[in-house]
């Protein structure tokens, strides 16, 4: 059997079962098993593909027709022009959340920042904020263990080593600095609405990553307030937060001291981050 034939099987199985992707997964699955770029797959599909890939290949295959999210099945997903490893351990890293990161960085090019990165999970927010920002050091902080060794492997991948660490730590946390940047993207989603997620988030991707509590907005909220005696005086907090919740978010902020900087929207023409500055008592 060769390349084409096996794609081709792939593909069958995933159209049957409605994945939306079935073309491109089929091909992105035998590139992994091969361990070679798709591209060059595309270019040589004559070549024979052996019994024991052929299995491999089944198998990745069956995993993807039961929904499992393809970043999962390929360990990678691509975030900021860089391929992040992620798994089940960590929420895979979604497209509008670099809209955040480029506001970010034009707020603070050619700046030394610290930054705070709460519920940091697979580090790509924080990676890619330093690898942009010369100079600039920063802590990420998650309560999941497993996903903090996520965050340190890409870390390590992407060479951001002197200026960044990761502490298995709560928003109760103590710091002994204060910082010029405060980033989160914190649970958001309403308990309640959870079961009405797609298919591959609701039963693969951490639900502790996910559920905001009763009206989403649990873990917002402690966000602002902790984040007030953790940031320097003007410091700057950016917040990705969920549909229908920037009126809400926005009050919370003012209430708590902060003056409302940016309103960001993603491709869908919803608010999905505020950055904020701190202005004290």
């Amino acid at each position: 059997m060769n390349a084409l034939e096996l794609i081709n099987i792939g593909e069958k199985k995933l159209r049957q079962k409605k994945i939306e992707s079935f073309r491109l997964d089929s091909e992105l699955l035998l590139s992994k098993i091969l361990n070679k770029k798709r591209e060059k797959i595309l270019i040589n599909l004559d070549q024979k593909i052996s019994k024991k890939n052929f299995f491999m290949y089944r198998r990745l295959i069956q995993r993807r027709s039961k929904n499992e999210p393809i970043a999962y099945i390929m360990e990678e997903k691509e975030f900021w022009s860089k391929n992040f490893f992620v798994n089940r351990d960590t929420l895979i890293p979604r497209p509008e959340t670099e809209l955040m990161i480029e506001e970010i960085i034009e707020i603070f090019k050619k700046k030394r920042i610290s930054i705070l990165d709460i519920g940091t999970g697979s580090g790509c927010i924080l990676i890619s904020l330093l690898s942009e920002l010369s100079n600039s050091k920063g802590v990420g902080i998650d309560i999941s263990k497993k996903a903090l060794i996520v965050a340190k492997k890409n870390s390590d991948k992407h060479k951001i080593l002197s200026n960044i660490k990761f502490l298995n730590k709560s928003l109760d946390a103590k710091f002994n600095e204060k910082f010029d940047l405060i980033v989160s993207n914190p649970p958001y989603i309403k308990s309640s609405e959870i079961k009405n997620l797609r298919e591959d988030i609701k039963k693969y991707e951490p639900r502790i990553a996910l559920d905001g509590g009763n009206d989403g907005l649990d873990l917002i909220k402690k966000v602002i307030y902790k984040t007030k005696y953790n940031l320097k005086a003007k410091g700057k907090l950016a917040l990705e937060i969920g549909n229908e919740q920037h009126k809400k978010v926005s009050e919370i902020l003012i209430k708590n001291n902060f003056k409302i900087e940016k309103i960001i929207k993603d491709y869908k023409d919803n608010v999905r981050c505020i950055i904020s500055t701190y202005i004290g008592k």
